[in-house]
């Protein structure tokens, strides 16, 4: 399970828990006093139901748009360096290759000979020290320089991965500090977990391709800023409020939304919340005539939407939604 959505994964078992006693109440009681292999098992059920871990659209493998961006020996390592660090995405190291030299291709000085100004070097711009105490914790496998250099993509992508589950990513326990440990700036763990979702958000396997098109263009607009009555950059603003991102989505996808939540929750086809496929509408509110808000449905656990104020364009759990809509024309 992607362990970006693992975390919130927790959140709404407990709410599940707390609000359907009778429905949950005896997996509580086997979690707390049944043998390890029992609990073990039930945890895995449990967190499948609630956040759909088993469905084939997986955050775990590279969307049309990580193909597109990543070049295809660099892509293989990422993935294959990630398998070392259990509960380690390869979404992440793919990130931080990004971000640091755009995967080898920057011409800035310390990228393939000599450093930068902060005296990083390589691909995934590790100081000397750093990478010789890695590489001698976790000796790299074969296929890369000999000795180890950080120049070399398949030692420095294997010692980022190793770095990264030292920090904390191993098994998911701690990936802000993995990330954080890598380059101590909060802006910095924000924009590499914001380049990651747009890797794993392009994956999402939607049932027909007017459905892809509208969930490629939302993937597209990760991270730019919410604003009140925004309409995108396409239409002179800076970002999206809610019903701004999943009109232009379709837009994108040739269809027509109206402008409002409430108007798009009027307007589409009302579909049951565990009947949602990729591209349906997901609204919250207090009541039919009460919808505040919209996201657009990655999975049946997972959605992109523009939350509030200060947040910007990002992938939420679901959690608890009044209703679903599928809009006319899209399927």
């Amino acid at each position: 399970m992607n362990p970006l959505i693992a975390l919130r994964a927790a959140e709404i078992a407990r709410d599940q828990v707390r609000e359907h006693p009778g429905r949950w109440g005896c997996l509580a009681v086997l979690l707390l006093f049944g043998p390890p292999a029992i609990c073990v098992m039930i945890v895995v059920v449990l967190l499948t139901t609630l956040t759909g871990a088993g469905d084939t659209s997986s955050a775990s493998a590279p969307g049309d748009g990580a193909v597109a961006d990543i070049p295809p020996d660099y892509l293989a390592l990422y993935r294959q360096a990630a398998q070392t660090c259990p509960g380690l995405d390869w979404s992440i190291p793919a990130a931080i290759g990004k971000i640091e030299t755009d995967h080898g291709r920057s011409p800035l000085p310390g990228v393939h000979s000599g450093e930068n100004s902060a005296k990083a070097g390589g691909p995934m711009q590790f100081l000397q020290s750093t990478f010789d105490s890695v590489v001698a914790r976790h000796p790299i496998p074969p296929g890369g320089a000999h000795p180890p250099s950080r120049y070399n993509p398949h030692d420095a992508i294997y010692a980022a991965a190793a770095y990264l589950c030292d920090s904390g990513a191993r098994d998911g326990r701690d990936l802000h500090a993995a990330i954080f440990a890598y380059n101590h700036a909060e802006w910095y763990v924000r924009k590499v977990l914001d380049q990651a979702q747009k890797y794993n958000c392009g994956a999402v396997r939607a049932p027909n391709r007017t459905v892809q098109a509208a969930i490629e263009f939302a993937c597209d607009q990760l991270g730019l800023p919410y604003v009140w009555g925004g309409d995108g950059p396409a239409n002179g603003d800076r970002g999206f409020d809610c019903s701004g991102l999943t009109k232009a989505v379709y837009a994108a996808a040739g269809i027509d939304l109206p402008r409002t939540a409430q108007t798009q929750y009027n307007a589409g086809s009302r579909i049951a919340l565990d009947r949602l496929q990729p591209g349906d509408l997901i609204f919250f509110g207090n009541g039919p005539g009460r919808i505040t808000h919209v996201g657009l449905a990655l999975s049946g656990s997972s959605m992109i939407n523009a939350p509030d104020f200060g947040t910007p364009v990002r992938v939420d759990a679901i959690g608890k939604a009044f209703g679903a809509a599928r809009p006319a024309g899209s399927r």
